[in-house]
């Protein structure tokens, strides 16, 4: 069948990608190339033989989404599409909420209308805010600390409302929680733009003599060695997320939230502690301020993953740091 990845160009888009091919699945990616560049389409089908169909769209562009299901034979969406740094959330969220919900809801217009009714929906562990228990698992209560956390909830609750008004949706909503590392190929990996808003990538930048030191964002957290902990998770294992995702549109009708993550929660201070170990370099660090936002900790509990879709994941710390540094040690200047 034919899926339609809207946001594929991106990190864990062109992961997901490569992996669909493997399985011998069509693609069409819808992409506006704000945050990505052309080069990745290259990128991918060096790595798979296969190069997946590309439009540049903007998942708010209503004329452009009906084109695209009117001219190919769409079976499923896989929506990546949206900004993603927290930060930059706190301080533009009006151009979040466009973005991201209302590019959403344009986009869930256009299936209706195609009659195309399965989506794939990337979520994020920021909707449970600061959680009420560790680990985090589906029935923690939903409660956002920042604008972006919002916009995914919001949409959440749209795909939702639309899963009980008609009975013929089926969406995964995957909550992810830290995705970190790059194919093992070193061919694709994390290319942000300016200053880094994840910290793997800051990390790398640091290793390759791109910036001076890394900053840590506070290091008075009630966590124990006071920086923030969070559930990292290698992006090939998210992206394998998603191609066992496909398999629940036949047995899972309705709305189905899913955390991928790998349930161990790792410091800043004990990736950075990693890095070192895997690659042999010295990360020079400082301590910052914490970002408006952040919370302590955040770690899946990814049980449901595993029951429902036959997932977890399989990559541990070493391997995502390896990869990470493999990536960044071959693209210095990501893509360009």
């Amino acid at each position: 069948m034919t899926i339609l990845v809207t946001g594929g160009t991106g990190y864990i888009g062109s992961h997901t990608v490569v992996e669909l091919h493997k399985l011998g699945q069509d693609v069409v990616i819808l992409d506006n190339l704000s945050n990505s560049k052309l080069i990745v389409l290259d990128r991918i089908e060096q790595i798979s033989g296969k190069r997946p169909l590309f439009i540049e769209a903007d998942i708010r562009d209503a004329a452009a989404l009906d084109s695209v299901f009117s001219e190919h034979d769409i079976k499923a969406v896989i929506h990546f599409a949206g900004l993603k740094a927290v930060g930059e959330s706190v301080a533009e969220p009006l151009r979040y909420y466009d973005n991201n919900v209302a590019g959403s809801l344009r986009l869930l217009e256009a299936m209706s209308k195609a009659k195309v009714k399965n989506v794939i929906f990337s979520s994020s562990a920021t909707v449970y805010g600061s959680p009420e228990r560790l680990p985090i698992d589906e029935d923690c209560a939903l409660r956002t600390t920042n604008p972006y956390g919002a916009n995914k909830l919001q949409i959440e609750q749209m795909m939702g409302d639309l899963c009980v008004s008609d009975a013929d949706w089926s969406v995964v909503a995957l909550r992810y929680f830290n995705p970190v590392g790059a194919h093992e190929s070193g061919l694709i990996g994390e290319d942000p733009k300016g200053i880094p808003n994840n910290l793997m990538p800051f990390i790398t930048q640091v290793a390759s003599g791109l910036r001076a030191e890394l900053s840590v964002f506070g290091d008075d957290y009630d966590t124990p060695d006071g920086s923030g902990v969070r559930d990292y998770i290698h992006v090939v294992d998210l992206a394998l997320g998603h191609v066992k995702a496909l398999g629940l549109f036949t047995k899972a009708i309705g709305f189905n939230p899913i955390n991928l993550g790998t349930g161990n929660g790792y410091s800043v201070l004990e990736m950075v502690k990693s890095f070192e170990r895997v690659n042999e370099i010295k990360i020079p660090f400082n301590i910052s301020p914490r970002r408006p936002g952040d919370i302590a900790s955040c770690y899946a509990q990814p049980n449901k993953a595993l029951t429902m879709m036959d997932w977890q994941a399989s990559k541990g710390l070493d391997q995502m740091m390896k990869d990470a540094w493999h990536w960044q040690s071959n693209n210095p200047n990501g893509y360009e």
